[in-house]
């Protein structure tokens, strides 16, 4: 073990086992102590759920990237274990960059991540250089591999940038060979995904340009992951600067599911769909896992780079969330996502209404609280004169609430954080274009202390949001400009 990672593993674990539990996320991943961007290395390995994480344990503020790690049986309970990498080699000495994990055939279990380093240039100036390293162990501590980099610029195809080339995302093929899709950006400054191969995870070639941006969505594709999915083939990759396109792809650096068919002879994305992975304001650089019963399942760093100056919460000693997992499927084309079935194991206290009319504002015996789980159906009280509105209002108190409000003639759906506690006018909004008929909706609200994940329609839809409210602001209430009625079931959560 270097000394740098002996060092990071000890400050995480002093200041670490400072941090009350309570002042964390009940069931969502928080960084032991200081930073957290994109998860990496999303793995089941040895009966375990393996998730790392872009992190920097010194500061709740992006720097000097370390890779963090947790693990768990259920996607819910995790135990923090030490940090897996520091950027300890001359190769990635500026940062161990996000990248993935996979069992070898050999029982080890293989991290693939980007190593970045310093170019100098004739004028003196220096730019960062990326390729991609591995490291090799039990499912606890990893050994670099001695010789790293085993991607480099000369593995790139004409025109792409080796200073935007990152985030490799691998698994196993059919033909038992590994694959790796890694972001790139070509010669016109967008984003293209890179597809490699490899007989035994070290050494690699490049097989294709899998797909090609364009111009059309954003700059750069971060974060890459692909996969099938419901006899479809899918790619998920985060933008940069993205420019919305109707209500689609409003959060600048965002997400973009394309789905379509592998062309077999060329290794190339026939596109047939594309859409935002999450409409909300925090979600990003989101990476998948088969489940051993074959379910796809997906993480998202639940933040945003454009709202990070807001990082509040609690008290400076950490900084970022994941996003719950969720089960992913394709239903008319269209990627659906829900929650982890396993969080029916955490619901307690259950409080149900049925037929609930009502128009003004109402709240609702039982239903109220900061981890809860919270399904709502709702449909019209008059059908010949349909409400103008709906809100649902929770983190709520006399001063603050967050809020999420439909509006049927639009069919719009808003999530709403202005009055959630910031003193920063960091971005507040999202709305979305959501299916409805004749005003009926099913929304799940997720409440986990700072953050909350609507999901619409079973999945159509889904709106991530952190959110700053002080913890003790719990209430939630229901508004309607015109008469609806609802059912209302509400479970709190606990671990």
């Amino acid at each position: 073990m270097s000394e740098m990672l002996e060092k990071a593993r000890k400050y995480e674990d002093e200041q670490g086992k400072q941090i009350k539990a309570e002042d964390r996320p009940a069931f969502h991943v928080s960084p032991y102590v200081g930073w957290m961007n994109d998860p990496n290395g999303f793995s089941y390995y040895q009966g375990e759920y393996h998730l790392f994480y872009q992190y920097n344990p010194y500061d709740t503020h992006w720097d000097s990237m370390h890779w963090g790690h947790v693990v768990s049986k259920d996607l819910l309970h995790w135990e923090y274990l030490p940090a897996a990498l520091a950027p300890d080699k001359d190769y990635d000495k500026i940062g161990c960059f996000s990248g993935s994990a996979i069992e070898l055939d050999d029982g080890r279990q293989l991290l693939m991540y980007t190593a970045v380093d310093h170019e100098t240039l004739e004028d003196g100036s220096k730019r960062d250089i990326q390729t991609q390293a591995v490291a090799v162990g039990d499912g606890r501590d990893y050994v670099k591999y001695e010789k790293n980099p085993v991607l480099t610029e000369k593995d790139l195809p004409e025109g792409a940038s080796k200073v935007d080339f990152r985030d490799p995302k691998i698994w196993k093929g059919k033909d038992g060979n590994f694959y790796c899709v890694i972001g790139s950006r070509p010669a016109d400054g967008s984003g293209q995904i890179l597809l490699y191969r490899s007989a035994n995870g070290f050494d690699w070639e490049f097989v294709s340009i899998l797909a090609e941006n364009k111009k059309r969505f954003g700059k750069m594709w971060e974060c890459p992951d692909f996969f099938e999915l419901d006899g479809k083939h899918i790619l998920l990759t985060s933008p940069q600067d993205m420019l919305p396109e109707g209500l689609e792809y409003h959060t600048g650096n965002g997400t973009l599911c394309i789905i379509g068919e592998m062309d077999k002879d060329t290794y190339t994305l026939k596109e047939q769909f594309n859409q935002s992975v999450d409409y909300g304001i925090d979600f990003y650089a989101m990476q998948t896992v088969e489940a051993p019963d074959g379910r796809r399942i997906m993480i998202g760093w639940m933040q945003n780079w454009d709202t990070c100056a807001n990082n509040r919460i609690p008290k400076g000693k950490w900084f970022g969330q994941m996003s719950l997992p969720r089960e992913l499927s394709i239903k008319d084309g269209r990627l659906i996502q829900k929650p982890v079935r396993e969080i029916e194991n955490l619901r307690t206290n259950k409080t149900e209404y049925k037929n609930v009319a009502f128009e003004d504002v109402i709240r609702l015996d039982g239903v109220d609280g900061r981890c809860v789980d919270m399904e709502i159906t709702l449909r019209p009280g008059d059908a010949q004169d349909i409400y103008k509105k709906f809100a649902v209002r929770f983190a709520q108190n006399e001063t603050y609430h967050t809020a999420v409000s439909f509006r049927p003639y639009e069919s719009i759906l808003k999530i709403d954080r202005k009055f959630s506690g910031s003193r920063r006018a960091i971005i507040h909004q999202r709305r979305s274009k959501v299916n409805s008929r004749n005003g009926e909706i099913k929304l799940r609200l997720i409440l986990d202390r700072y953050s909350a994940e609507i999901f619409v329609n079973d999945g159509e839809h889904v709106l991530t949001a952190t959110i700053y409210t002080d913890i003790e602001a719990d209430g939630i209430s229901f508004f309607a400009d015109g008469k609806v009625e609802m059912d209302v079931t509400r479970y709190e959560l606990k671990k």
